[in-house]
């Protein structure tokens, strides 16, 4: 088993090279390579202090890269804030969701961005039902779109975060810790809606603490450890353990030892 890499002719949606972001003299992001195609959903993964947040926060303009390049669809892309970040159709849901408790799905969904009618009034319809055709695309059983977001289930809030940025015309999203304390039946509603952003061509970094879910929901996972990139692999091809492995050991599938892999579990 090997780590892979892609081997294809298309470009990447997203490619990061040579990362590099240190702290104080401390290399928390240390020539790091990683990219993402549409349609796919890479995990990064790795324990506390690992550099996975850091890496991605140079993505999303939350905190500039020391050095490096980052490509979008081929081209250099100049990503210093969130809002450079923005411009390259790239949306980030944070673990918080950044969601407005006393208003409903569609005012959270324009909020900052509001419709207004000809007569320069908030358009409460026309937002209303463009929330309702989004949602409807893409979460069927969203039943309460009018309530305050404070009432909502957790899997719920997840897909007005969610609606927000596709309907803002995000292609490449960033979700940070998706189904942390959901119950079942959410987690499952969340996979749902990732599985339908793919379809729809969105790529997405998955940031998890959570191997079991990285494994439910990830095409690829990238593993991070003290900084450096241990290695991307096909979910499809390693095993849970292997991927412990990797985090726990910074050890590639196939070179850890039987004894190696069951001490993870003492």
């Amino acid at each position: 088993m090997t780590v892979t890499s892609e081997t294809t002719d298309r470009v990447p949606l997203v490619e990061m090279r040579d990362i590099r972001v240190a702290f104080g003299g401390v290399h928390a992001v240390d020539g790091v390579n990683i990219d993402l195609y549409r349609g796919e959903v890479v995990g990064l993964v790795g324990g506390n202090g690992a550099g996975k947040t850091t890496l991605i926060k140079a993505l999303s303009g939350a905190h500039k890269a020391d050095s490096g390049e980052i490509y979008i669809n081929g081209t250099r892309a100049t990503i210093e804030t969130p809002r450079d970040a923005k411009q390259y159709a790239i949306e980030t849901i944070y673990q918080t969701l950044a969601l407005a408790e006393n208003i409903d799905a569609p005012s959270n969904m324009f909020l900052g961005r509001e419709l207004q009618s000809r007569w320069r009034t908030l358009d409460n319809r026309a937002m209303e039902n463009a929330a309702r055709r989004l949602m409807g695309r893409l979460n069927p059983q969203f039943q309460n779109l009018m309530v305050p977001v404070s009432s909502l289930s957790g899997g719920q809030r997840q897909s007005v975060a969610i609606a927000r940025a596709v309907h803002f015309n995000a292609k490449i999203m960033i979700m940070d810790e998706p189904t942390a304390a959901l119950g079942p039946a959410e987690t499952s509603q969340v996979t749902s809606l990732i599985q339908q952003l793919k379809a729809e061509g969105i790529g997405i970094f998955l940031i998890s603490h959570d191997i079991h879910g990285v494994f439910d929901l990830s095409d690829r996972i990238s593993v991070m450890l003290q900084g450096k990139l241990v290695g991307t692999v096909n979910k499809s091809e390693v095993t849970k353990d292997e991927v412990l492995a990797m985090i726990i050991m910074g050890k590639l599938p196939g070179t850890a030892t039987r004894t190696e892999l069951a001490d993870l579990h003492r």
